[in-house]
């Protein structure tokens, strides 16, 4: 059996999404909101079926002439920046509740960036800063998603 690079992570990508939906179902709504047009189901759902779409397209559409074996995809890969990737990750989520969304993303964006290559600290922050910042002003100015300050915040809101 053959398999590309491509075609192996537009399969994981494939089996992400469609775990991710079925995670989404498990996201509990409020009273009455299965009659709005955005809930907290929403954006999930959106994001699993368009993943799991175009990673169906790369796997089904065929590719030129690729002669690799399913052992060589993993040959050759850089598997360090995925390994802090997926730390970062988990370090994020555990982040959120003392550091809040808007700190905790901030910092989540700029050790991504720096992780991924990107050496130049004016063009982390000019990314990541205004990434945060548009995002927390998206859900919480535009859609009135309560995001909690942070543990830390408010620690320093009661000392006050």
């Amino acid at each position: 059996m053959t398999l590309s690079k491509e075609k192996l992570g537009a399969l994981c990508f494939f089996v992400l999404a469609i775990a991710y939906g079925l995670q989404a179902q498990q996201i509990k709504l409020l009273p009455g909101d299965q009659f709005e047009a955005f809930t907290a189901r929403t954006m999930p759902y959106a994001l699993a079926w368009l993943t799991g779409l175009v990673s169906f397209l790369v796997l089904i559409l065929p590719q030129k002439g690729s002669g690799e074996t399913f052992s060589k995809v993993f040959k050759g890969l850089n598997w360090a920046p995925t390994i802090v990737m997926m730390i970062l990750m988990i370090l994020y989520g555990l982040a959120l509740t003392p550091l809040g969304f808007l700190l905790s993303t901030v910092l989540f964006l700029v050790a991504g960036i720096y992780t991924l290559g990107e050496k130049r600290w004016k063009i982390i922050l000019l990314t990541a800063v205004p990434s945060a910042v548009g995002f927390w002003f998206i859900l919480v100015k535009l859609l009135n998603v309560y995001l909690a300050p942070g543990e830390i915040f408010l620690a320093l809101n009661i000392g006050a």
